[in-house]
């Protein structure tokens, strides 16, 4: 199997960058790199509910059981 090697993240953000200015032009670039990004408000919202019904200690023991 090949050793995969990454590149360092500033030359991705740099090739990156350079592909949408030759691909979109600056203006449309521009305005890619400012979209809005979507929260994740359901998983809070699943995670305070899962949590609202635990019991804590049955949980613990369940994850942690005594020696």
């Amino acid at each position: 199997m090949k050793a995969v090697q990454y590149r360092d993240d500033e030359v991705v953000i740099q090739k990156g960058v350079e592909l949408l200015l030759n691909g979109l032009g600056p203006l449309e670039t521009l305005r890619f790199l400012n979209l809005p990004h979507d929260r994740r408000l359901e998983s809070v919202k699943r995670h305070r509910e899962w949590q609202s019904h635990l019991e804590k200690d049955s949980f613990f023991n369940g994850v942690f059981p005594e020696a």
